[in-house]
């Protein structure tokens, strides 16, 4: 494990896609080719928003664990300290963070400014992010949606609104640079005219 804590034990991101691909993220569809295709579009466009290097690195690595909404996973939740010893513990735990989100609770939850805002659905604990990591969440989740909704129109069509609808309250947390690109990107899902 890294000396410095929430450094990656490399800095070097080409270790971290053949960490990703070692586990079958170049074989498994996605809306654009295969899972580490979107996956490196993640993290590239967190990069183009300004986003911190352990955003990015999350970004890069967000489905490991899979997600609410792409079951698929790269590993089980055993394996959270071998994530940690590559990417670092803090980028490790945003992945934790975006993995675990029970999007049917959480999603409504962040809308409407209710606490606890997140259920991990994994333990179905529930809790309050605080907004370093609120941020950090709602940077990915804009960049993981816009870049599947880019590469699959009928997603795009079907979930568009409601994702301008999660982010629009919340809007203030994401970096302007995220929130012009879900203004762009998906207001004409949201306006009728």
């Amino acid at each position: 494990m890294s000396e410095i804590l929430n450094e990656p034990a490399s800095d070097n991101r080409s270790d971290i896609e053949e960490f990703l691909r070692a586990r079958g993220a170049a074989d498994m569809a996605h809306p654009g080719g295969t899972l580490l295709d979107h996956l490196l579009r993640v993290r590239r466009r967190l990069a183009d928003w300004g986003a911190p290097r352990a955003v990015q690195i999350a970004g890069l690595c967000h489905a490991a664990y899979g997600t609410d909404g792409f079951a698929p996973s790269l590993l089980d939740l055993t394996g959270r300290g071998t994530l940690a010893e590559v990417i670092g513990e803090r980028a490790e735990a945003l992945v934790y963070l975006y993995g675990s989100c029970d999007r049917g609770t959480t999603y409504p939850r962040l809308r409407n400014g209710e606490s606890p805002a997140f259920r991990d659905r994994f333990t179905g604990t529930e809790s309050d992010p605080d907004d370093e990591d609120l941020r950090a969440f709602l940077e990915i989740t804009a960049a993981n949606e816009l870049d599947v909704f880019e590469h699959n129109e009928e997603l795009a069509t079907r979930y568009g609104a409601g994702l301008y609808q999660l982010l629009e309250p919340v809007h203030a947390l994401l970096s302007p640079a995220a929130w012009e690109a879900v203004r762009f990107d998906l207001r004409s899902r949201t306006d009728p005219s």
